[in-house]
């Protein structure tokens, strides 16, 4: 079965991007265009508008994506059935993570898992975990390595790897906006501290939770994708951020840094897994999963 048309219009519905589309597909961009112009042919409806410039899903391409994503899906769910009952998996998996996930969990996870499995191929994407739930509850992303947020959706599996708190950094070197007492927090001593917070997720929602319990709005000097960003502007001496711990420790530029004893604490939360429940069917997926 020939499903490379369906592979072809789903990068393109991510990139948006001939170009980029077809070099993810490893094809030309005329071979790319010409998928596209036969599913096009084929269902009789236009799935992209596009221009010399600009390139969009038409409402038709948007039903069809959902169609394409589970046809997809059913194919490698059946393939790999089959497949088990030879005792060899083949086939890919894609996951999602941040930088510091890349070299803090992956080699422990994917170890053994390779010697196992070795015709597995492993797609790794890097990226601010804020939008790792959204990527695999799309289909863009097979797994992902993200903290848990407050409210689990319901169709998303999680298991927990590890647990970090969330802590307050500043300079080493030290900066006059820098509380003295931090473990006596105040309006007056925060409310002029400029602050490097993430743009989303849930560092983001627990720094606010916790300047809206000390009855200020925070200074915000920056407001970063990804936690390692935060930490370089902080050793830079731009301003006090927000991190998880397991990022600073695992930093080039520990060295620079400190943390502030502030109380109250933030919360602790869990770094884990995620999938799609409806994907733990793959035996591909169920195999990884099982690792955790």
């Amino acid at each position: 079965m020939d499903l490379r048309p369906l592979q072809h219009f789903l990068s393109l519905t991510e990139t948006l991007h001939f170009g980029r589309a077809s070099d993810a597909c490893h094809v030309s961009p005329s071979t790319l265009s010409r998928s596209i112009r036969q599913l096009e042919d084929s269902l009789g409806v236009a799935l992209f508008e596009r221009d010399n410039r600009h390139v969009a899903l038409t409402r038709q391409g948007r039903l069809f994506q959902q169609y394409a994503r589970e046809a997809l899906e059913q194919w490698e769910l059946i393939r790999h059935t089959l497949m088990e009952e030879t005792q060899e998996l083949s086939g890919e998996i894609s996951i999602y993570c941040s930088v510091t996930a890349s070299y803090s969990f992956l080699y422990e996870l994917l170890s053994d898992f390779r010697a196992r499995h070795p015709r597995i191929e492993i797609k790794l994407h890097t990226g601010d975990p804020a939008e790792s739930m959204a990527r695999v509850l799309a289909g863009e992303e097979d797994m992902a390595i993200t903290p848990r947020p407050r409210t689990l959706p319901e169709s998303l599996a999680f298991k927990p790897m590890t647990t970090s708190p969330l802590v307050f950094i500043a300079p080493r070197d030290g900066a006059p906006w820098i509380p003295a007492n931090p473990e006596i927090p105040s309006p007056e001593q925060w409310r002029q501290v400029p602050m490097i917070l993430s743009e989303s997720g849930l560092a983001r929602e627990h720094s606010n939770t916790w300047f809206k319990a000390l009855g200020i709005a925070p200074q915000i000097y920056a407001q970063v994708a990804g936690n390692e960003a935060i930490v370089s502007m902080v050793g830079l001496g731009f301003g006090v951020g927000i991190v998880p711990r397991i990022v600073l420790d695992n930093s080039p530029l520990v060295d620079r840094i400190r943390i502030l004893p502030v109380k109250p604490e933030l919360p602790h939360y869990d770094v884990g897994l995620c999938v799609a429940q409806r994907r733990l069917k793959s035996p591909l997926i169920s195999a990884l999963w099982a690792e955790v």
